[in-house]
């Protein structure tokens, strides 16, 4: 009998050490997973800051000598000073909902310097439009067009002109491609961690739901959310911003997608960070 109780203490011991190391493991497994989505996420905004870094340098070369309006002196100070604020906030982030803010400074900034150029050239100030869904980092959008994710239903995306060109042929966009793991893909396929990064681009513009659905980002980002399920498009674009060249952010009249209020709930941040990773599981 005594040695039956032994057994059954051991047994018991092995169970719970066992279920010990299980729970230690999953923490390790899930803490590297989270580490190498922070330093994916953190790279793309990184790269995002140097391209637009590396423009607002040719657009100072490109005014260089050209009499400037009080307007664009203010609208090129923005668009420096945006990329200052972006480069000390990328250095800040250390957890993947930080990266909003880089990329809605950089927003800004790349609104700005449109508007620049807008004012030089003597052409009328840019509509206060999304960024150009396939690939933030061609600025606002010009136009919507078209556009369905592999196996999903068409929408109307924003998007600029040289991409509406190349959808409208039957072509691939020039699409922003992030680093997952050891290969590259469009950031709507990058997973949980590059939920923030598109908020930032396109959260103030009330888009996102209708833009994302079908995708694996929209998938991990609206999971849940009531009226997404069946939505084939992000509405017709509504009425543009007024584009009055004062820099503000809010860009209402720009209602395409729905109130946003998806963007906040429980697909933005709730479990799929630390699950799933970027392989695919969960999507």
């Amino acid at each position: 009998m005594e040695i039956f109780v032994v057994l059954l203490i051991l047994v018991a011991a092995a169970v719970i050490a066992r279920a010990v190391m299980r729970q230690r493991e999953t923490k390790r497994r899930r803490e590297v997973e989270a580490a190498e989505q922070l330093a994916a996420v953190r790279k793309a905004a990184d790269e995002d800051v140097t391209v637009f870094g590396e423009e607002l340098q040719q657009l100072g070369i490109d005014i260089s000598g050209q009499d400037m309006d009080a307007g664009a002196r203010a609208d090129y100070q923005r668009a420096l000073d945006a990329y200052e604020d972006a480069k000390e906030s990328v250095a800040a982030v250390r957890e993947p909902d930080q990266v909003k803010h880089v990329t809605e400074i950089l927003e800004d900034g790349r609104y700005a310097m449109a508007c620049v150029e807008a004012r030089v050239a003597g052409k009328p100030l840019p509509e206060r439009r999304p960024p150009c869904f396939f690939n933030p980092q061609h600025g606002p959008s010009v136009t919507d067009v078209p556009w369905a994710p592999p196996g999903g239903i068409e929408r109307d995306v924003p998007a600029c002109a040289l991409d509406a060109e190349r959808v409208r042929a039957g072509a691939d966009p020039d699409s922003r491609q992030v680093l997952v793991g050891p290969q590259r893909v469009p950031y709507w396929q990058a997973g949980p961690a590059f939920s923030p990064w598109a908020a930032g681009y396109f959260g103030a513009f009330n888009i996102l739901p209708g833009l994302l659905i079908g995708t694996a980002l929209g998938g991990i980002m609206f999971a849940g959310e009531p009226g997404y399920e069946d939505v084939g498009d992000g509405g017709d674009g509504g009425d543009s911003g007024d584009g009055g060249g004062d820099g503000g952010s809010d860009a209402g009249g720009w209602d395409g997608g729905g109130d946003g209020g998806g963007f906040d709930g429980g697909g933005f941040d709730g479990g799929g960070f630390d699950g799933g990773g970027f392989d695919g599981g969960g999507f």
